[in-house]
């Protein structure tokens, strides 16, 4: 016999709750949050919908933990530590009641290794079901202490930017799983890929460590070239990117050598979530140690401009032509 809403609510996540007593174990209408003293509270929220950010068949543990993992990569882009989220899912009524059962079962199965993870429980949320495509949608609570968030809107001329990790890997991994694409590659490098559009690192150390240090940050999601646009629109200011220094995975670059994707793809795919961040050239040494004590790859790949462009150059100090800046939603 399947569940009802109040008995997956009891079974499924009641449980994910146990980390904050404000929660009341789910079984209120609303949660009670408390700021720590000299703390500013920050929330963010971001949905994810079927077929547009995950395919039908991707793996529903993967997309629960992606479903809190792009919040809390917003969270790190301000500076903050996570406290809790609320979690809100419309089931598609064009499953039947046992497939979503089974859903339901492995969203909370992710959740959980993810609240354990980032020490961030779940306060709340809502259970419904549409007749058209599931989504889900986190929305995350954060602290961080009063007037330190990162912005977008700090970043000077002569500023270096720097971006986590590697470029690029996410969405070459939704073309090796939408498209038939990637024979070049090993199943060692593909299965990397994969795994990077799926389950995105939110770099909430690292966030925290760039507080006082970062002039602008921003996680990517939708492709670092317009995400940089944003910082610079915001900064009234311009960025030069040079292509050499792009941080590009093994996997990322035996794609390019199979003709999968170009550089500019690269730089203007989404779901990297890594941070995207800028700092005064005397601050490199502190951008060093936040990496360091984060145990993160950071890369200077560019520098602010006066002039409010954003170009790409090559090896020779020539532009590039952006044939794709991003993501941009309807």
């Amino acid at each position: 016999m399947a569940l009802d809403e109040f008995d997956r609510i009891a079974t499924y996540f009641a449980p994910l709750s146990a980390g904050h007593a404000g929660a009341f174990g789910l079984r209120d209408d609303a949660a009670v949050v408390d700021v720590s003293a000299g703390q500013q509270l920050v929330v963010t929220t971001d949905a994810l919908v079927e077929n547009v950010h995950y395919l039908p068949d991707d793996p529903p543990l993967d997309i629960a933990c992606k479903a809190l993992r792009c919040n809390l990569s917003d969270l790190a882009a301000m500076g903050a530590t996570p406290r809790g989220f609320t979690f809100a899912m419309a089931l598609s009524s064009i499953r039947d009641i046992t497939e979503n059962d089974g859903r339901i079962s492995s969203f909370s199965n992710g959740l959980r290794r993810d609240i354990e993870k980032w020490d961030c429980p779940l306060i709340g949320g809502d259970s419904v079901t549409s007749p058209g495509p599931e989504m889900l949608s986190v929305t995350a609570f954060g602290e961080l202490p009063i007037g330190t968030a990162l912005r977008r809107n700090g970043a000077q001329p002569g500023d270096r930017i720097f971006v986590s990790g590697s470029i690029g890997d996410a969405a070459l991994g939704l073309r090796l799983r939408r498209d038939d694409v990637g024979h070049g590659l090993s199943q060692q490098a593909a299965a990397f890929l994969i795994k990077r559009f799926h389950l995105p690192q939110p770099r909430v150390a690292l966030g925290g460590g760039l507080r006082g240090v970062a002039s602008a940050c921003l996680d990517i999601s939708d492709g670092l070239l317009q995400d940089l646009r944003h910082i610079c629109a915001a900064s009234g200011v311009g960025a030069n990117i040079h292509m050499a220094a792009l941080p590009v995975s093994a996997a990322a670059r035996s794609a390019l050598k199979d003709a999968m994707m170009t550089e500019i793809g690269l730089l203007s795919g989404g779901d990297d979530y890594e941070l995207l961040f800028t700092a005064p050239a005397s601050a490199v040494g502190a951008v060093t140690a936040a990496g360091a004590a984060a145990n993160t790859k950071i890369t200077d790949i560019g520098e602010i401009t006066e002039e409010p462009t954003v170009q790409v150059l090559d090896q020779n100090h020539k532009a590039v032509e952006i044939t794709s800046w991003g993501y941009r939603h309807a």
